[in-house]
C-alpha cells in the first residue's frame, strides 16, 4: 500500500510539472505581443514635449519680418521677427525650453510632414494641399495684399499680367504657396526657375537673372523699399482669401492636443493684437539691419 502511494504522489508530481511547463510558453508568446502593441502605440506629440522639457520648432530664417538673422549675435539670440516671437509664446505657454531649428524651406516642410519637428513656423501659408498632408492651426496672420510679382523698376509696365509672362523668365521660392500658384495660373513663360529662399529671387530679378518673381507682395514691396531697383505692380493673383493666412504647422500623426494648445495662444495674441505689434516691430528691426 505505501509503494501504491508513493507511485501515485509521484505520477501526480510528473503531471503537475508538466501542466506548469505547458503555460510557460504561452505566457512567453503573450509577453512579446503586449510589448509590441505597446511599441506601436503612438504617444501624443502634446504629452511628449512636456515630458522631455522642450519644443523643436524648424524655420526657414530668410524671410524678414517674419524671421531674419541679426548677424552681431549667436545662438538663438541671433534669430529675429514676429515668427520668433510667436515660438517663444508658444514655448513659454507649454512651460518648456524653446529649440529653434534653422532649415531650408524645402527641409522644414519635409521635416514636418515626417513629424521629425514638433512644430513648423516660417511664413507658412495656408493650401488647400497642405491642409491635407500636415494638421495646421488656425491664421495667425493674414496679408490683405496677396499675391503677385515683384520686377525690375524699368519693367513695371511691361510684366503686370499673367499673359505678360510668356516672355519672361519667372522665379519663385521651390515648395512654396507661390510655386503652386504658378503651376496653377500660369500656362506659359520663357523660363521658370526655382530657389530655395525667397530673397533671392528677389536678388536674381535685382541681377538680370530673371524678369519676375512670385511673391507675397507684402514681404516683396518691404525688400523693394528698403533695397531700391525693384517695384511691386499692380497684379494681383486671384486666389482663395484662406491663402492670405500663415498657419503654423505639425505632423498630422497624434498632434491634436498640441495644435489646440497652439490654437489658444494664437487666439489671445490676435485678441491683445499683439502680432500686429511684433510684426511692426521686427519691420523696423530688419530695416535697422539692412536685410529685407
Amino acid at each position: 500500500m505505501k509503494k501504491f502511494f508513493i507511485v501515485l504522489l509521484s505520477l501526480l508530481l510528473v503531471l503537475s510539472l508538466a501542466a506548469c511547463g505547458a503555460q510557460k510558453p504561452a505566457e512567453s508568446e503573450s509577453a512579446p505581443a503586449e510589448e509590441e502593441e505597446a511599441a506601436a502605440a503612438p504617444a501624443d506629440r502634446l504629452a511628449e514635449i512636456q515630458a522631455r522639457g522642450y519644443i523643436e520648432i524648424c524655420t526657414e530664417p530668410y524671410f524678414a519680418p517674419y524671421e531674419f538673422i541679426d548677424p552681431s549675435k549667436e545662438g538663438d539670440d541671433r534669430y529675429l521677427g514676429f515668427d520668433i516671437e510667436l515660438m517663444k509664446a508658444i514655448a513659454a505657454d507649454l512651460g518648456v525650453e524653446l529649440r529653434i531649428v534653422p532649415l531650408e524651406f524645402d527641409a522644414v516642410l519635409a521635416g514636418i510632414n515626417a513629424g521629425k519637428y514638433d512644430l513648423a513656423i516660417s511664413a507658412i501659408a495656408y493650401s488647400p494641399a497642405r491642409a491635407e498632408t500636415m494638421n495646421l492651426s488656425r491664421g495667425y496672420y493674414f496679408s490683405d495684399t496677396g499675391y503677385g510679382f515683384i520686377v525690375r523698376e524699368e519693367d513695371a509696365d511691361k510684366y503686370n499680367s499673367i499673359e505678360d509672362l510668356a516672355d519672361a523668365v519667372v522665379i519663385t521660392q521651390s515648395g512654396s504657396v507661390q510655386e503652386g500658384i504658378y503651376n496653377a495660373y500660369v500656362p506659359k513663360c520663357k523660363e521658370f526657375k526655382r530657389t530655395s529662399v525667397m530673397p533671392d529671387g528677389y536678388i536674381a530679378v535685382a541681377e538680370g537673372k530673371a524678369d519676375v518673381c512670385i511673391c507675397s507682395t507684402y514681404s516683396a514691396q518691404l525688400y523693394a523699399e528698403a533695397n531700391g531697383g525693384l517695384v511691386v505692380p499692380e497684379f494681383r493673383f486671384t486666389v482663395d482669401p484662406e491663402m492670405n493666412a500663415v498657419c503654423v504647422c505639425a505632423t498630422k500623426e497624434n498632434t491634436d492636443s498640441l495644435i489646440a494648445e497652439v490654437n489658444e495662444v494664437i487666439a489671445g495674441l490676435l485678441e491683445a493684437d499683439q502680432i500686429s505689434k511684433w510684426s511692426e516691430e521686427a519691420s523696423a528691426q530688419a530695416k535697422a539691419l539692412g536685410i529685407e
